[in-house]
């Protein structure tokens, strides 16, 4: 498994002492994030992916780590990393590595509509699911991973992007609550969750619940192709929202269709207000802590070591592969949880830079 990995990546046997920053690390912090997967591992085994680790030897560590409790200090909580796995440096066959940040907004919300709050965040219309291996998909896209199924088992294309904005799900499709803008909308789509502020002061909570299925394209790219930014580094998200704020409504809504891929919605509490959305693997996300990975290369829940030189200073940090995401596509890529709000966003927004991932693997026994 560790070989293969269908020639995306090799991994190469590394040692800690290897790692950059590796012991100024917050270990303690770490080990936080890889308990709360634990939990998750305990209950339901994750599939092994290309590049591995096995899922079940994950499993085994992640009981050792329930075991051991939450009171685990720093210096323990790195004996634990040292102890039960060892560090694999993930090199890509073509390319380097790359890491951007995500966060998850935090906006005014209404569950009405109403003239400052026109933008519905739509539930999933009914049918609407993956489709399978075994699915008869002779009359679709061969790019669709999403479609509607009706009543006899058939399937169909979910409408896109451009054409739901249009009206296409109206009245088949839920609104779970309506935004003041396309562009915040289009922000919480490509985030994948939400915290709404609703007037009287509650929190209501949105997570990704289905997808039209369509492919995603980021529409960051019309910036470089215009001439907006002169590299891919500039086209950061604070700068993607600028530009598309300042653009005339037809030419905004064209560049918002580009990406024809659309994201719906469920309600969720927030339990704890310091922690992300469930996400991917099942588990909250831990701000600075969880990774959103390729989901078809790296097994869910693995513990990952980031270096990156970010805008804001060096990022050397040991993260739990805990979402993933339409734009997370390689073996390494990866994208850094940020937290929730404003701040969390200004963090986020900048980080577009080459990184270094090393995988650690369950050790045997």
């Amino acid at each position: 498994m560790l070989a293969d990995a269908f020639s995306a990546a090799r991994l190469v046997a590394v040692a800690f002492a290897d790692l950059p920053g590796w012991t100024d690390d917050d270990h303690a912090a770490a080990f936080t994030a890889f308990r709360r997967s634990a939990v998750r591992l305990t209950d339901k085994a994750p599939t092994t992916k290309a590049l591995g680790p096995e899922g079940a030897a994950l499993v085994k560590k992640g009981r050792l780590a329930l075991e051991l409790g939450e009171a685990v200090g720093p210096a323990d909580a790195r004996a634990f990393f040292e102890t039960h796995f060892k560090p694999f440096r993930v090199e890509p066959i073509a390319g380097e590595g790359f890491v951007t940040g995500f966060f998850e907004p935090e906006v005014d919300a209404r569950l009405q509509p109403s003239l400052a709050f026109p933008v519905p965040l739509l539930a999933p219309p009914r049918g609407l699911r993956e489709i399978g291996t075994d699915d008869d998909r002779r009359n679709l896209d061969p790019a669709l991973t999403w479609a509607l199924e009706d009543g006899l088992g058939r399937l169909a294309a979910c409408p896109d992007r451009g054409a739901i904005m249009a009206g296409a799900l109206d009245g088949r499709a839920r609104p779970v609550a309506y935004v003041k803008s396309a562009v915040e909308a289009f922000f919480i789509h490509v985030q994948g969750a939400a915290r709404l502020r609703l007037p009287d002061g509650d929190l209501l909570r949105i997570t990704f619940a289905a997808k039209s299925g369509h492919p995603y394209f980021p529409v960051a790219r019309l910036m470089l192709e215009r001439g907006i930014v002169t590299s891919a580094a500039e086209a950061t998200a604070d700068a993607l929202r600028a530009w598309l704020e300042g653009l005339a409504p037809q030419e905004r809504r064209a560049a918002l269709i580009r990406n024809r891929s659309y994201i719906f919605f469920r309600e969720a509490p927030v339990d704890d207000p310091a922690l992300g959305p469930v996400a991917a693997a099942g588990v909250p996300l831990t701000p600075g802590r969880s990774l959103a990975v390729d989901r078809s290369l790296i097994t869910f829940h693995a513990p990952v070591f980031v270096e990156a030189d970010l805008a804001a200073g060096p990022f050397r940090h040991l993260m739990m592969a805990q979402d993933t995401g339409s734009a997370i596509i390689g073996p390494a890529r990866g994208d850094i949880f940020f937290g929730s709000g404003d701040a969390a966003f200004a963090l986020a927004a900048r980080v577009r830079d080459a990184a270094r991932f090393t995988l650690l693997v369950p050790r045997e026994g």
